[in-house]
């Protein structure tokens, strides 16, 4: 009697599919190449790590800055869609634009994909989208992992994480210590929902019922807006020093963000009629999510804050193109009891 004979393959798992895709990975991270990416003699793209050459910088006191995050289950909105393309420019924004709060140009990014079973076709279109997030971010797709893992996930199922690296120069580093009583505070607008508080946006569309269709596809489709990317526009506010301190609206919203920022002797004072609040943001309310809820989910058109002195204020709104041109919130006040302070109601 013939014993049965097992293999990789008949577990579910064919690296041979994934090692055909290093080329096609390879091809993308040779666009991200930035200053620093290409080492003589080595390939980061199959490699088992990634180098990079800090020294080509030439930064006095160099300090490096790390961050990493993931998507959530914004994921499962690109599952029912089927819609891959823009996933991964999400996944790039919410490491970068993490690093840029604290003055750090980033250097190169790693992805981690976890996928029940590789599709090509399905691979490919999240890459081609983490790579055009490396492009935007001038930031330097190093490499990644991937891992096949049936029976974890299901054959649609999958996960991204992401880690990037950045760098500034220890005596420039951008903290809390910076923002003074009086400064102005100012919002760059968001392109949508980015990628927080999508368990809520799930939640409303099952118990609504509202399911994908040519009548939804719209709000799915606006719903999957990439987040904004705004290393370019926060560097040359670094660089010009025209700013005391920044922000990155993510998970926790308004409310719990502007806060980490700040400061124990000041507070943060926001107008909320003053916020221009994006039309998803008014869809969501809509559907039964009070202002409060709201202001602690999601950025509600809100997507970085940055805060200056006044006259630096048509110097900063130079800086960006329309439609993420900065506009004043609020002002940094003295002690208060709470260290953010909202007045009015946001207009839905």
């Amino acid at each position: 009697m013939s014993k049965k004979k097992f293999t990789y393959k008949t577990s579910g798992v064919d690296i041979s599919t994934t090692s055909r895709l290093v080329k096609y990975i390879s091809n993308l991270s040779n666009k991200t190449k930035i200053k620093g990416s290409t080492i003589k003699s080595f390939k980061n793209i199959g490699g088992f790590g990634s180098l990079f050459d800090l020294s080509q910088y030439k930064i006095k006191n160099p300090v490096l800055v790390s961050a990493t995050d993931g998507v959530g289950t914004k994921l499962e909105l690109a599952n029912i869609t089927k819609k891959y393309d823009t996933i991964g420019i999400d996944l790039v924004a919410m490491c970068v634009n993490d690093l840029i709060v604290q003055g750090a140009k980033p250097l190169f990014f790693l992805d981690y994909i976890a996928i029940g079973k590789v599709v090509p076709s399905k691979y490919k279109s999240i890459l081609k989208g983490i790579a055009k997030g490396c492009e935007i971010s001038k930031c330097y797709l190093a490499g990644g992992e991937t891992a096949e893992m049936p029976g974890i996930y299901s054959k649609d199922g999958f996960d991204l994480a992401g880690f990037s690296v950045g760098v500034t120069d220890k005596k420039r580093i951008l903290n809390s210590q910076q923002i003074k009583k009086g400064d102005t505070i100012l919002a760059i607008p968001s392109s949508g929902v980015h990628s927080n508080g999508f368990s809520l946006v799930r939640k409303i569309l099952k118990e609504k019922k509202i399911l994908y269709s040519v009548k939804n596809k719209k709000l799915y489709h606006d719903l999957l807006t990439p987040t904004k990317i705004y290393t370019k526009e926060i560097q040359k506010l670094f660089e010009q020093n025209l700013i005391h301190g920044a922000c990155n609206i993510t998970g926790g919203g308004l409310t719990e963000n502007i806060p980490r920022v700040l400061p124990k002797n000041v507070s943060a004072k926001i107008d909320l009629a003053k916020v221009k609040v994006k039309k998803i943001f008014s869809w969501i309310s809509k559907q039964g999510v009070d202002q409060g809820e709201m202001l602690k989910t999601f950025n509600c058109g809100v997507g970085f804050v940055v805060f200056a002195k006044t006259n630096n204020i048509a110097k900063i709104t130079k800086v960006f193109k329309s439609p993420y041109k900065p506009y004043v919130i609020g002002t940094v006040t003295g002690p208060s009891s709470s260290n953010i302070i909202f007045d009015g109601n946001l207009k839905f």
